[in-house]
């Protein structure tokens, strides 16, 4: 069997996630979430990636993006993780205390249809199916809050999606999944699996040996909480 590998082609879409080491919280304030944000801007102009969506929770982040040159996601993925580490710890004074961040990021690749869409929805839906927020809209650290108050800026993180939105989106995004769309981009959040349409999965599988994330595996897995 093909090793996996780790997709980061130009041009494709991804969803990226990183978490806390044991879950802990990585955002215990506001101006954390902010600090956080100024490192994705700098993060931008250093490498040439584009962000479409994305949710900043209190120990988990959500990125959709798409490198503009091969490799260029996981450059910029590894240095902000590596950058807001750095400043966290020393704006907290907590160097040598451990970890920030569980691991590497985790990332699968979306096909650039209705799969997108379906992704960058379940992303700025995070808030509200946590229970953070009454209307996803609400959560200010986000993208969705972001486009519907016009107020991209210092820093601009955001450019214009491959594809149209569905109109009233943000109507859109506050329903609920059904189980078998939550299911699905869980599968694919938790084994790197690409989403989108069968025949399209199958071809990236067969290119870039990824078949391991969509076999079955041996065992039954356990119950996953809420990602």
């Amino acid at each position: 069997m093909p090793r996996q590998k780790r997709l980061d082609v130009a041009g494709g879409c991804y969803h990226a996630l990183n978490r806390g080491n044991a879950r802990q919280t990585i955002f215990r304030k506001e101006d954390d979430y902010a600090a956080f944000e100024r490192v994705l801007g700098e993060g931008l102009e250093r490498y040439c990636v584009q962000i479409f969506s994305y949710t900043l929770m209190p120990n988990h982040w959500h990125l959709v993006l798409r490198p503009g040159q091969d490799g260029q996601m996981g450059k910029m993925l590894r240095w902000v993780t590596a950058t807001h580490t750095q400043r966290y710890h020393a704006h907290y004074h907590t160097a040598g205390e451990g970890h920030l961040y569980q691991s590497r990021f985790k990332s699968f690749p979306i096909k650039d249809d209705e799969h997108f869409l379906t992704v960058c929805r379940y992303v700025e839906r995070n808030p509200l199916r946590a229970n953070l927020v009454k209307r996803a809209e609400q959560w200010r650290f986000g993208s969705l809050h972001r486009w519907e108050n016009n107020c991209d800026k210092a820093p601009k993180l955001l450019s214009a999606w491959p594809q149209r939105r569905t109109p009233a989106w943000t109507k859109h995004v506050n329903q609920a999944f059904s189980d078998k769309e939550l299911a699905a981009i869980r599968t694919s959040v938790q084994r790197g699996r690409p989403f989108g349409n069968i025949e399209w999965v199958e071809k990236l599988a067969d290119q870039h040996g990824l078949w391991s994330t969509i076999r079955p595996r041996g065992r039954p897995q356990k119950t996953i909480e809420a990602n």
